[in-house]
């Protein structure tokens, strides 16, 4: 097919410009081309503009209108919708890359009220840590949007591939929806590459993917980031029992949900929640990485400590290589979820009352219970600590529903150009798995003479810095990325005189 992908163009590394024009694929020229329509796309483009990059010097390619769009599908399947608050501190704002005023001071102006000021000063000592509104994070990112000029340099399409371009720079694939252009691909030739396509997809525990495939029932055990609404609707209509199996923040979002509900409508839905690892106590030495916990829970306020983002911890990481960076990774990672004095207290009571049950060990064997829900085999952990005396032998329990809020993220190689970065541009792992990035987040091995490829979000965790899938660590990235192109002669340096300027602009919605 004319304008299409031929063997020799996928089954080679390094094309040329004969091969583009000979497969009929047209050819676009842009500087710099940004892979991934999402969030670390958009405050990467849009620090680069700040920094003097004109929009037509870009090109933004991916499926998504707006790069929140598949954030906001993700948190509100997991019960976060727009008027709950993310686990995000205050000045984190992907929208202003200066930080301030941050949200919590435009929130106390835009509700006229000195609480959410009184909440940060007293963090976390006298209050739980700040956190935005999901919604304001939402709307800061629509004002931006419409302030750089996204939109312009926005095509939309799913990228296929990135291959080396003999001369130096690459070529980028990109598919557009049906019927939006003559030839079934796109090429664009650029001399720069920015990666950040999100996560490569759900992980569902073997067993439970086992269950679905087998049974072909996605409706009786599910997984929190999918849409999932009809659990809670089925349980209004009649009362039901619940698995939820997990203990991060989206286990303790679906919780609230579930009692929330149980409360407002007086309902009957009994919760039995299964974890892996009980927490029952504070771990690590003593007034030094100590993370507070209980009741199964690990405690923290963020995902990662503060000091990631620009303290001690960031220069220690930055120096570490190998095992010694996985080790650490180890060490101060693992499921966790900020303390919320709301949630906490509805647990409290549904253990006193019965509805609420903790377990801790692993379940196999899912298969359907008549006349409706699923049965599954608990195996126990005979050692966890346990507030009663835990079984020793498994047994098989029936319930409704299965909450999945394991995880969110596949391996890498689940996202098709992520496995097709590794097979032909040179791009290798780091320790934990991900895609291997230095301290300026360029993808190490995939140099093309002058051009270089770069990445950032949560395919490069395990990297030099730590904090990659976050807010701030998206703005770090992307600075990072920026001045390494400002070295490069692609953009002007940022000096206070730009930076204050740049700042007034924001300031007063100005467009640049």
């Amino acid at each position: 097919m004319r304008g299409d992908l031929t063997s020799a163009l996928i089954y080679t590394d390094l094309w040329t410009d004969e091969m583009l024009t000979g497969s009929g694929i047209p050819v676009f020229d842009v500087p710099l081309v940004l892979i991934g329509s999402g969030i670390g796309s958009f405050v990467t483009y849009d620090i680069l503009r700040i920094y003097g990059v004109p929009a037509r010097s870009m090109a933004v390619l991916g499926p998504q209108d707006v790069p929140w769009s598949s954030y906001e599908y993700l948190v509100t399947c997991s019960q976060i919708p727009r008027a709950e608050r993310l686990r995000s501190d205050s000045a984190s704002e992907p929208d202003n890359m200066w930080g301030f005023p941050s949200y919590a001071v435009r929130e106390a102006f835009a509700e006229k009220t000195l609480a959410p000021l009184w909440n940060v000063l007293t963090e976390p000592i006298l209050s739980n840590y700040y956190t935005p509104r999901a919604g304001q994070v939402f709307l800061g990112m629509e004002r931006e949007f419409r302030r750089i000029g996204y939109s312009d340099s926005l095509r939309k399409g799913q990228v296929r591939m990135v291959r080396k371009r003999a001369g130096g720079g690459y070529f980028t694939i990109l598919t557009p929806p049906q019927g939006t252009a003559p030839t079934k691909r796109v090429a664009f030739r650029s001399a720069y590459v920015h990666v950040a396509v999100g996560y490569p997809g759900l992980k569902l525990l073997p067993d439970l993917q086992e269950y679905r495939e087998r049974y072909r029932d996605p409706t009786r055990v599910v997984n929190a980031y999918e849409p999932h609404e009809h659990v809670y609707q089925a349980l209004q209509r009649r009362p039901g029992v619940v698995m939820i199996r997990g203990s991060g923040i989206v286990a303790s979002r679906v919780l609230q949900r579930l009692i929330d509900d149980r409360d407002r409508l007086h309902l009957d839905t009994r919760i039995l929640h299964l974890f892996r690892h009980y927490i029952a106590k504070p771990r690590g030495p003593a007034f030094r990485s100590r993370r507070p916990g209980g009741d199964g829970w690990s405690y923290q306020g963020f995902n990662y400590p503060k000091s990631v983002w620009g303290g001690q911890l960031k220069a220690k990481m930055r120096r570490l290589q190998g095992d010694q960076r996985a080790e650490a990774y180890r060490r101060f990672g693992g499921t966790s979820t900020p303390i919320r004095n709301t949630w906490r207290a509805q647990l409290r009571r549904g253990r006193r009352e019965g509805w609420y049950q903790v377990m801790a060990g692993t379940a196999r064997d899912l298969r359907p219970a008549a006349p409706g829900g699923v049965r599954t085999t608990i195996v126990p952990d005979p050692s966890a600590p346990l507030p009663f005396p835990p079984p020793t032998q498994p047994f098989d329990s029936t319930v409704d529903y299965i909450i999945d809020c394991t995880g969110l993220e596949a391996d890498i190689r689940e996202h098709r150009l992520l496995a097709d970065l590794l097979d032909h541009t040179g791009a290798g792992r780091n320790p934990v798995g991900r895609l291997d990035v230095d301290t300026t987040f360029e993808l190490i091995g995939t140099r093309s003479g002058g051009g270089r490829v770069y990445a950032s979000g949560s395919a490069t965790l395990g990297g030099p810095f730590p904090g990659v899938d976050t807010f701030l660590g998206l703005q770090i990235a992307a600075q990072e990325i920026a001045d390494d192109l400002a070295a490069l002669g692609f953009c002007p340096r940022m000096g206070p005189l730009r930076s204050a300027r740049q700042w007034w602009l924001w300031m007063t919605d100005k467009k640049i």
